[in-house]
């Protein structure tokens, strides 16, 4: 008895430790890595959103599932700012975004963006820059606030039909470990393993990925909560498949798969080049979805283009930017001088 008495205890402390380890890395993470840009109320709550540069369209950047929010454009944002305005933005419940108590899903997702733009007092046109599931979330803020886009980009998009598409290769799902371990953001654990979960990425600063790390531990609920949404976003975004005649550029990664996404996907070799093959097709046919559309493959990209080929990303997204600003001026022009 005494020595299970003694094991509940050290269990205790071990809890009590972790617990109070987790709330002074919380301060820190407030005091070393203040938002960059500003905290917008939608309402009750706070989302993050930095806006840089001068000049029209405004582009929006929409990150994919993971923790780093805003930041996942860190190599993009500013070499765009350089040319025309510029905003980057953390989804609620991502870094400095307070969370939100609604369920996960495009629809709240592009009404959350849309406040926040809007009680910043940024307006369109928009063009809007979306990776992996953030291009199902532009092409929903396209569906319910289209008036206010004129372009898109889609960086390695997640297409409505993938999970039907590559059933035959694997079952997109998350490990029973990874819900636990992304589910003890309070114990201290996720924080103490965050430098192996997160290792920095090509063209991330240290500066940065200190910060993804340091909120990792709430950004991770918030990762998990929209991987647990996916079919449904994907369901929302995919009854929209019609862009019209915005300028569309999509951007495919098709880098070979490394040995560990092999595994993790738990796919050989071979079958990896013909998911890669289907990930194509289906990025062919999102470029159909406007009038418009380009296609790029990027052979020396994975999934994360944004860090992995930086410069292909702002190429992309200044030549969307300059056709719209073409069509703009095509349409001042053919309005008589002399018009009511």
């Amino acid at each position: 008895m005494r020595a299970a008495l003694g094991a509940v205890a050290l269990v205790g402390l071990a809890v009590l430790v972790g617990v109070v380890y987790e709330q002074a890395g919380r301060y820190r993470a407030a005091r070393d890595f203040p938002p960059p840009g500003q905290m917008v109320d939608v309402g009750g709550r706070r989302i993050q959103l930095d806006c840089r540069g001068t000049g029209s369209p405004t582009v929006v950047f929409e990150s994919g599932q993971g923790p780093d929010g805003s930041l996942s454009w860190s190599a993009v944002q500013p070499k765009v700012a350089a040319h025309t305005r510029a905003c980057a933005y953390s989804r609620a419940g991502l870094m400095w975004s307070d969370p939100s108590s609604a369920p996960s899903s495009a629809r709240q997702v592009a009404q959350d963006l849309h406040d926040a733009l809007a009680r910043a007092g940024e307006r369109g046109p928009f063009v809007m820059v979306g990776q992996s599931i953030g291009g199902p979330y532009v092409v929903s803020f396209t569906h319910y606030f289209g008036a206010e886009v004129a372009g898109l980009v889609l960086v390695d998009p997640s297409h409505p039909d993938q999970v039907a598409r590559v059933a035959g290769y694997m079952t997109e799902s998350r490990s029973l470990l990874s819900r636990v371990v992304m589910g003890l953001g309070w114990s201290g654990l996720v924080r103490l393993a965050a430098p192996r979960l997160l290792p920095q990425a090509p063209n991330q600063t240290a500066h940065d990925v200190q910060a993804v790390r340091a909120f990792a531990p709430t950004s991770f609920r918030t990762e998990l909560a929209e991987g647990d949404a996916t079919d449904r976003t994907l369901a929302e975004a995919g009854a929209f498949r019609d862009l019209g005649d915005r300028p569309l550029a999509v951007l495919t990664a098709m880098a070979p798969y490394t040995a560990g996404e092999l595994r993790g996907m738990k796919i050989t070799p071979g079958q990896g080049k013909e998911v890669q093959a289907l990930w194509k097709q289906m990025h062919d046919d999102i470029t159909h979805w406007s009038t418009r559309g380009t296609h790029r493959l990027l052979p020396n990209a994975g999934h994360d283009i944004q860090f992995d080929d930086p410069g292909a990303v702002v190429d992309a997204v200044l030549s969307v930017v300059e056709r719209v600003r073409a069509a703009g001026a095509a349409a001042s022009a053919a309005v008589p001088k002399n018009s009511p």
